[in-house]
């Protein structure tokens, strides 16, 4: 059934040091609500006013900055597991329970006060990380993206800051070698804000000389994609075990996948593969959630003479990864729940709740899911909304979506959740088809309209019915 035949009703002491460090004094101048088990455990803590109150009916914010956008590995094929470490929140290094009086010039003068006063290394390279995160703060936003004082200031911060950790790691001073290292392969005090690898191996090899875990992981990352040097699968395998010794949950996840699939010139050993990735899972953190979801892969369809299928195990495991905020294991929750997958109920609430965290990052499939839900509402818990079906498929075909963008031609032909406009769906049709969806290039060939490039063949969906309390979707 097509859309257009049936549609449902319409969220961081000493001169000489310090002297030596810069260049010259300068003159003075600021919820856990996901549960780990299934059923009714699950539907008590994400109730509709749970739901609600993460915000469903906001369009999340986009990032501020490319250059301070630790997703920086997105498309490469280890994205899921190379993404550089986050800056420190430096929060706690803000002098005084009356910080938030000061100005940050002010806070930055006690810092070099202190760094004047100090021969401790320590002392700078909190100063350098304090300008990061003062930087971070001045980064554009819908509101300051035109005040050129603010780029003038951040960019002063981070070529002050770079400075102190690059006379830092000239020293030897480990975490200034690391630090200065994710700046580089950030864009970060970089040309034009470009990732610089060149400049970014070379201090990540020096840190794991000193057994600084994330630098041994990031270093075999370079030398796996060929990202500031040859690539080199042998000796980034040595630099992954060298953190996996040190329990990085990272490096103990690649090394787990290598042995899983015969990976990084490794044999193909799921025993030892599974057992390097249940390790990973109890070592899982925010940043390094992606064993819990291969090993729910794994528990779904089991694995021959080394683990048995465990589908209630599957869905804790995604429910973990979910409660770090990973975006793919909470899109699958938020499929179980509204198909009752893996021996999960059909849960409106517990659909739409999983499928909002994977949304609030972006997850485009997850913002489309929104979509078809905002269409037809959930008694007591979603209320119909066209006009926010509307947002989250523009949410959706704005990161690449095409049946997405598919939708978004309809809604604004027709007039569903905006008003019609049959430019702007003309033009969205144009994209749709462009990417794939067989929908479009028919509308667009029904329109009259000439479509220049078309790719060879790539369905992109269509409208089904698939349940009583969900009429329709547009899949």
């Amino acid at each position: 059934m097509s859309i257009e035949q049936q549609r449902a009703p319409s969220a961081l002491s000493g001169e000489s040091f310090y002297t030596d460090a810069f260049h010259s004094p300068p003159t003075p101048q600021p919820t856990d609500t996901t549960p780990k088990d299934k059923g009714k455990q699950r539907a008590q803590s994400a109730s509709p006013g749970n739901i609600q109150n993460d915000s469903l009916g906001n369009i999340p914010s986009r990032p501020q900055s490319a250059a301070w956008d630790q997703s920086w590995l997105t498309g490469s094929p280890l994205s899921e597991t190379n993404a550089p470490a986050k800056l420190m929140n430096q929060g706690h290094l803000k002098p005084g329970a009356h910080a938030s009086l000061l100005s940050h010039n002010k806070t930055l003068e006690l810092y070099r006060q202190n760094a004047r006063k100090s021969n401790d290394p320590s002392v700078p390279f909190e100063l350098a990380m304090f300008q990061l995160e003062a930087a971070k703060e001045l980064d554009p936003t819908p509101t300051n993206h035109a005040d050129p004082n603010n780029d003038k200031d951040r960019e002063e911060l981070i070529k002050e800051a770079t400075g102190i950790l690059s006379r830092l790691s000239s020293r030897g001073h480990t975490e200034s070698q690391y630090l200065l290292a994710d700046c580089f392969s950030s864009g970060i005090g970089t040309l034009r804000g470009r990732q610089d690898f060149d400049k970014a191996f070379p201090l990540f090899v020096q840190a794991s000389k000193h057994g600084h875990p994330d630098a041994c992981y990031r270093a075999g990352v370079c030398l796996e994609n060929g990202w500031g040097c040859r690539k080199d699968n042998s000796k980034a395998t040595s630099f992954y075990k060298k953190a996996a010794t040190s329990l990085h949950p990272g490096a103990l996840y690649r090394l787990g996948i290598g042995e899983l699939k015969g990976e990084l010139g490794l044999p193909k050993r799921p025993k030892v593969g599974v057992k390097h990735l249940t390790r990973s899972c109890e070592l899982a953190t925010e940043e390094f959630p992606h064993a819990l979801h291969e090993m729910a892969k794994l528990y779904e369809k089991g694995v021959d003479n080394v683990l048995f299928i465990d589908l209630d195990y599957s869905v804790e495991l995604l429910a973990q990864a979910a409660e770090l905020g990973y975006a793919p294991s909470a899109h699958t929750l938020g499929e179980c729940y509204e198909y009752a997958k893996l021996n999960c109920p059909q849960d409106a609430a517990l659909s739409i709740h999983y499928y909002n965290i994977a949304a609030q990052q972006d997850h485009r499939e997850s913002c489309f899911a929104l979509t078809a839900w905002y269409l037809v509402g959930s008694p007591g818990i979603l209320p119909q909304s066209d006009t926010e079906a509307y947002l989250w498929a523009v949410k959706a075909a704005e990161q690449g979506l095409a049946k997405a963008m598919y939708a978004v031609g309809y809604f604004s032909e027709v007039g569903i959740g905006t008003t019609s406009d049959q430019k702007a769906s003309t033009n969205w049709y144009k994209s749709a088809a462009e990417n794939g969806d067989e929908r479009a290039i028919t509308r667009l060939k029904q329109n009259g309209i000439k479509i220049d490039h078309l790719p060879q063949s790539d369905s992109s969906g269509k409208l089904s019915k698939h349940s009583s309390q969900k009429e329709c979707i547009i899949m």
